[in-house]
């Protein structure tokens, strides 16, 4: 039997926001498996349980750089420590610089960032003489530097979600709905062929268990879990999504209208999928005391 520590309870408590003894209770069943305790409170609670999943818990913004006819372009996400550095203007400086250094690049990952040319230095020495000005940590985390079939398009909403689109065909008033429609809808891929097989087998799953829990009949379990699946692929896939500003059409409906098609998309949320420190000021206070 895994031990199941009272760290594991806060995480999955903080990844679900169920009750704590069910916490403990699930990972119990689950033996200590995270991803399979976090299944186990979805079928308890419903979809509650994943909605602390997305959260982000990092500062910081992104910057895009697309060339004047649309056929090259980057984006990027660069992370500080907090809001108030987020919206620094040489730190906005910075990024939007650090976006055009990277278009214009044959950078292939993060780490090769730090050596490209950059304000009469290099990218690693800009950002460390920032970090020296503002006082905190500046990290580039990840760039996007897409092969472009048609014309990129972006859209930023409120400096946290970045979309960059390459749209073939259309104009550039579809192009913009598009990427508006993604940082609204956040799919997960362009069709089904893009998600993770991994992530279908966890909806079928959580399908059967609950179809059993309300007394479905076995016959039954596999339509209905195949049902689940289909409305979970309508949701996260661009083409199967209903357009944010009218419902009539899908977005592959959209695109067939405007003779245009989605060759790839790219969204980042600042932070997403990294864990902040949570600062017990009290309790530094009552450290401090004791010295």
């Amino acid at each position: 039997m895994a031990e199941i520590t009272a760290s594991m309870v806060k995480e999955l408590r903080e990844r679900t926001d169920a009750p704590m003894m069910d916490c403990k209770k699930a990972l119990t069943e689950a033996e200590g498996d995270m991803t399979r305790a976090e299944e186990i409170l979805r079928v308890r609670f419903g979809n509650k349980a994943s909605k602390a999943a997305g959260r982000v818990a990092a500062e910081g913004t992104v910057g895009i750089s697309i060339s004047a006819d649309g056929k090259s372009g980057a984006m990027v996400e660069v992370n500080s420590e907090t809001d108030f550095c987020a919206k620094n203007e040489d730190f906005l400086k910075y990024v939007n610089e650090l976006a055009g250094v990277i278009a214009a690049s044959a950078a292939s990952d993060i780490a090769e960032v730090g050596a490209l040319a950059m304000s009469g230095s290099t990218a690693e020495e800009t950002r460390a003489q920032l970090v020296g000005k503002i006082g905190e940590n500046i990290t580039p985390r990840r760039f996007v530097r897409p092969a472009v079939q048609g014309k990129l398009t972006s859209y930023v909403h409120g400096s946290r979600i970045g979309v960059l689109v390459d749209i073939v065909g259309g104009d550039d008033a579809l192009a913009k709905d598009i990427a508006m429609h993604i940082a609204a809808a956040k799919p997960k891929s362009l069709d089904a062929s893009g998600i993770d097989a991994s992530l279908i087998e966890a909806e079928r799953r959580v399908a059967i268990e609950k179809a059993k829990e309300a007394g479905k009949p076995e016959a039954m379990l596999e339509k209905i879990a195949d049902g689940t699946v289909q409305k979970f692929l309508k949701e996260v896939t661009l083409l199967s999504q209903v357009f944010v500003k009218d419902d009539k059409f899908t977005i592959e409906q959209l695109l067939k209208s405007k003779g245009a098609t989605v060759a790839s998309f790219t969204m980042y949320t600042v932070g997403e999928g990294i864990e902040k420190a949570v600062v017990d000021y009290a309790a530094e206070v009552a450290a401090a005391a004791k010295v």
